[in-house]
């Protein structure tokens, strides 16, 4: 079977990977163009670019997919099946209907649960107790088509986003080739998505200014959902302080939500609209991150002091 891939990150690297292990015959893979990062302005590719110039497998940048160009250039490839891991481009009907056995995708969250660019974070900041990898029949909607194979996996009481998204990286990795033999094999059911569905919308830098008028657990979890990008932080003495570490303390204070009501040597004790927040590990602007028992030997937090 004859395979175009598209995707972007690492996750879908790790998928390509994956495929190209178990001699999958990938023949294109199509990624986002190199983009400028950091100060220096740099040209960086993507972790799939990267891993597809390593396997010498030729690789398509298009600015746009939809284009008839690139429309053109998949259809000189003649594939048998487009395969998709997080490439952040949608696919127009021309380009769904070009390969014979379709296209399929390989999405990280429990469909119709969590459509949308980042089900691996909201399902870590919603406190769910299961995610999984469905693998997908792609159709005009945005993850709306039909199921082909799914599997569960229950969260760790300290899943982080970026703990889960290695797991279901290498979930959807396996869960691919499955799904691929069964395509190849004639055995695979199509099953329509049911139930009830929510959007996981995409992450940006402000969703990780804490608002302390928030529970301990909610603060909790928007610490976990929200590392290793875009983190979750607050600001002590004018300066940006990333929380990378907390747990929560089932009392209540009654300080006002920010304050810091107690410290020890390991931790930072935080009053929150319901709770408190047991701060562990954090990173002042500037610095890196630090065990909170190292931050106080330079910043003297003490009771009374503000956050926020």
């Amino acid at each position: 079977m004859k395979i175009v891939f598209m995707g972007t990150p690492d996750l879908a690297a790790t998928v390509l990977n994956t495929m190209l292990e178990a001699g999958l015959d990938v023949s294109l893979v199509v990624t986002q163009p190199d983009r400028q990062k950091g100060r220096g302005k740099s040209i960086v590719k993507s972790p799939v670019k990267v891993l597809a110039e390593k396997w010498n497998i030729p690789v398509f940048q298009p600015d746009r997919i939809r284009r008839a160009e690139a429309v053109e250039r998949l259809r000189e490839e003649k594939p048998d099946l487009i395969v998709v891991a997080a490439f952040g481009q949608i696919l127009t009907k021309e380009i769904l209907d070009l390969p014979p056995y379709g296209c399929i995708n390989v999405h990280t969250s429990l469909l119709p649960m969590y459509r949308g660019a980042a089900p691996i974070q909201w399902a870590v900041i919603n406190g769910e107790k299961y995610s999984g990898v469905t693998i997908m029949k792609m159709d005009e909607g945005l993850d709306t088509g039909p199921i082909l194979l799914q599997e569960r996996l229950a969260l760790d009481p300290k899943e982080t986003g970026e703990s889960l998204y290695d797991k279901l990286s290498v979930m959807g990795g396996r869960l691919l080739l499955e799904a691929i033999r069964g395509l190849e094999e004639g055995s695979l059911s199509e099953k329509p998505q049911e139930g009830e569905t929510c959007y996981a919308s995409m992450l940006k830098k402000e969703m990780g200014d804490i608002d302390w008028q928030d529970s301990a657990s909610k603060i909790e979890r928007l610490v976990r959902g929200l590392n290793s990008w875009p983190s979750a932080y607050t600001r002590y003495q004018g300066r940006i302080l990333k929380i990378w570490d907390a747990d929560v303390v089932e009392e209540e204070s009654e300080d006002q939500p920010g304050t810091v009501t107690a410290t020890d040597k390991k931790t930072i004790y935080v009053s929150c609209g319901q709770g408190i927040l047991a701060v562990r590990e954090v990173q002042i602007e500037g610095k890196k991150r630090m065990p909170v028992s190292a931050f106080l030997l330079g910043y003297p937090v003490k009771a009374g002091d503000r956050l926020g």
